[in-house]
């Protein structure tokens, strides 16, 4: 292998351990500084370093562990020299007595056994209730799950610039306010578990369909996020959403091999070969939504479970229950009044009484403009459109959602549709 490959092979492989690594790495480091600035500056200079050492000396065996080896090391020495500094400038710095190790550790019987994997535990430490709601979902999408700044921002319907003043008052806040790290108590964790499920499920969605690259979906974070669905739902048994939350990732998560067709191109769920979903993760998110639903009325997540169970149990597209999930959409909007939920419920809408009363509905939602630059809108909009053989219209809704999309999948997909709706296409025999 001459140099060129060797530096090109360790830089992906340094780019395969973040997206795959970073999460851990900068749980087990935070752990040491107490800080979430040093904390990433710790494991950003742990990454920068394994770009020459690596080319030096190899990928190591274990990345993931030589990652975090060296970034507790730079935040060791980076405690050291705050200390350095405790103890020269006493004037001017207030002394910190508390020991670096201890920081993560509550009083109190619940410990670390309390939340046993390290990732999971910092979600539950940055929703901090003192946090706005929002600011605690990006803030831990962002340094506790790795997700770009950008995609965040996509998932909130923001620009990305604003995304990145939220994140940076937000980690001032927790400085200026001196938010401890440590675990919440037992009793604490229900306060924060609406933030911690939703970050976990913008964390799958970021994966389900990738916001930018090649790939529609992104394996890692899909796994990461289906993990942490399923250590919440053991920590927290008695809570209804954590059920539903699971479910919903499972029956979405069932036909992730069916999405795309052998050449990446992205499948509608009516081209989906159903008899390749996974029917053991449908009949395990089955009983979730059962039991959920039995134990009293539904949040957000049980909803959205249910829905996506009635998709996956459909035995065709066309025989789908969409009254029912009309119903369900509904409930789910009086309880969640989400734009998105809105749209959502149109297609449901555009199936029970036809793509006249859905498209009406669209654009409303078109002319309150909270969903501007959402790139589902105008592709909603468009095939309502095409069925209604509005083609030109079509083909403009079509055009700017390609506008708004970057991911490579979704472009073809879409670019595909307009060809579909273009001039002439209706009269095309076959």
């Amino acid at each position: 292998m001459d140099s060129v490959d060797s530096v090109n092979s360790v830089e992906q492989a340094v780019a395969d351990a973040h997206r795959r690594e970073w999460a851990y790495v900068l749980a087990a480091t935070v752990r040491v500084t107490r800080d979430l600035d040093s904390a990433e500056e710790a494991v950003q200079d742990a990454y920068v370093k394994a770009l020459t050492t690596w080319t030096r000396d190899g990928v190591p065996e274990r990345p993931g562990a030589w990652l975090t080896t060296v970034a507790r090391r730079n935040a060791l020495n980076m405690t050291r020299r705050d200390r350095t500094l405790h103890a020269k400038l006493p004037l001017l710095v207030q002394p910190d007595d508390t020991e670096p190790s201890e920081a993560f550790e509550p009083s109190g019987p619940s410990g670390r056994d309390t939340i046993p994997d390290d990732r999971l535990r910092l979600i539950f430490t940055c929703c901090h209730p003192a946090l706005a709601e929002e600011a605690r979902v990006a803030l831990t999408l962002r340094l506790v799950c790795g997700v770009a700044t950008e995609d965040i921002a996509r998932a909130f319907l923001v620009g990305e610039s604003a995304m990145a003043a939220r994140l940076t008052r937000a980690k001032k806040k927790i400085a200026v306010a001196r938010i401890p790290y440590a675990v919440p108590a037992p009793g604490e964790l229900p306060r924060r578990l609406d933030s911690v499920l939703t970050v976990v499920h913008l964390l799958y969605a970021t994966g389900h369909t990738a916001y930018s690259g090649e790939r529609l979906v992104r394996d890692e974070l899909t796994g990461r996020a289906l993990d942490l669905a399923r250590m919440l739902r053991l920590l927290l048994p008695g809570e209804r959403e954590t059920a539903g939350l699971l479910a919903l990732l499972l029956a979405q998560h069932a036909r992730r091999a069916t999405r795309t067709d052998a050449y990446g191109t992205l499948l509608r769920l009516e081209e989906q070969d159903r008899s390749a979903w996974d029917h053991e993760l449908i009949a395990e998110a089955d009983r979730l939504v059962v039991a959920a639903l039995t134990a009293g009325p539904p949040g957000r997540f049980t909803l959205q479970a249910a829905i996506a169970a009635l998709h996956a149990q459909a035995p065709t597209y066309a025989e789908t229950d969409w009254p029912q999930i009309l119903t369900l959409y509904g409930e789910l909007l009086r309880i969640w009044p989400s734009p998105v939920v809105a749209l959502n419920r149109a297609v449901a809408l555009a199936m029970v009484d036809g793509p006249s009363a859905a498209l009406a509905q669209v654009e409303a939602l078109e002319a309150e403009g909270r969903l501007a630059g959402y790139r589902y809108l105008p592709a909603t909009k468009a095939d309502l459109l095409h069925r209604l053989g509005r083609d030109t219209e079509a083909v403009r809704a079509y055009r700017e959602a390609l506008a708004l999309s970057d991911n490579a999948a979704e472009q073809e997909f879409l670019t595909g549709r307009i060809r579909s709706a273009g001039p002439g296409a209706r009269s095309k025999p076959g």
